[in-house]
């Protein structure tokens, strides 16, 4: 495993990470693979994955209580970053950025993760209802006090959704991360970035460059379509959130299969390669501070994911997968 730096080189990790919310939410029904997850867990940490992604929304809660099971074994192999300020309702999900909620979430979470300082906490979404700085505030004084390490910020649009999109951009978060830099430093920006999700590479970015934050890459494959493993109308659980995205409906990807052909042929010309660890090559070439989270509760995919660091794609390479057509999500 090759390692990077963020936050002005304090923090060191994996370049490849490991994302952890499919083991509990938003693909599957939460508990339903908890043994091969904590395989999954193991596997990547044995392949130098150190940083391991959570929230506390996750489940809600399981997914921070599953790792709390592997920490209590491998606490000194992981580098922890989790999330705070989602909370999951009945029916819906809401932000929660009022100060005294961060002190109580931050504290259930070093309890489900059975560990004492969490090594990145970050904030999910800005609360509309809470001056950002007043979260942040309460957030720094976790750091302080002993319990986190470095916070970070996940990104949304203008839009108010994760990602970004011609309709959307990142000009709402640029400026809460500008308003919270002067509270206390950002050494993490997380927001979707991938061969077919590229809009992060025009402002967010280029902001964590100049300032030495580490930026995350969440989704960096496409939630599984850059895989090339998913079939065209092949369905999902009831319970994955794909099933209810335009861009895996059975007709948009079909119409998306150029792009995972284009992955497929630069992974001929590296031996062993997939078109999954082109896609996270790819992403690792954006910059020295890019750190990829690809989600899985698989042992084997995690394997295969942190082999991804290790693969140097050629200048050839690069400029045909950005000669690749966007993701298209509709028929307009």
């Amino acid at each position: 495993m090759r390692y990077r730096t963020m936050g002005a080189g304090a923090l060191r990790v994996g370049a490849v990470g490991l994302g952890c919310m499919p083991m509990s939410w938003g693909y599957t029904t939460p508990g339903r693979h908890g043994d091969a997850a904590l395989r999954a867990v193991h596997a990547a940490l044995d392949a130098g994955c150190t940083l391991l992604d959570t929230a506390d929304m996750y489940g809600p809660f399981t997914n921070e209580l599953l790792l709390g099971r592997v920490l209590k074994e491998r606490r000194a192999d992981a580098f922890v970053a989790a999330k705070c300020g989602l909370v999951v309702g009945e029916q819906h999900i809401v932000a929660n950025g009022r100060p005294e909620y961060v002190r109580r979430a931050c504290d259930a979470s070093l309890r489900r993760l059975r560990t004492d300082v969490i090594d990145l906490y970050q904030l999910h979404r800005v609360d509309p209802e809470v001056p950002v700085e007043e979260t942040w505030g309460a957030m720094a004084e976790l750091v302080r006090a002993g319990k986190v390490r470095a916070l970070g910020l996940c990104a949304v649009t203008a839009r108010g959704g994760p990602g970004a999109s011609a309709a959307g951009g990142y000009g709402p978060a640029l400026g809460a991360l500008s308003r919270v830099q002067q509270v206390f430093p950002v050494s993490a920006v997380q927001a979707e970035l991938s061969v077919w999700s590229t809009a992060a590479r025009a402002e967010l970015l280029p902001w964590c460059e100049t300032r030495g934050v580490g930026f995350l890459a969440a989704m960096p494959l496409g939630s599984g379509f850059l895989t090339g493993t998913l079939v065209p109308g092949g369905g999902f659980e009831p319970a994955d959130l794909r099933a209810r995205h335009p861009r895996f409906t059975a007709e948009m990807m079909a119409a998306n299969q150029p792009v995972v052909a284009g992955l497929r042929r630069v992974a001929a010309r590296h031996a062993g390669a997939t078109p999954a660890q082109v896609a996270l090559a790819w992403l690792l070439a954006q910059g020295p501070g890019v750190i990829a989270l690809p989600g899985t509760r698989r042992e084997h995919w995690a394997r295969e994911n942190a082999g991804a660091a290790g693969l140097d794609l050629t200048e050839g390479d690069l400029a045909e997968i950005e000669a690749l057509p966007p993701a298209r999500e509709s028929w307009e």
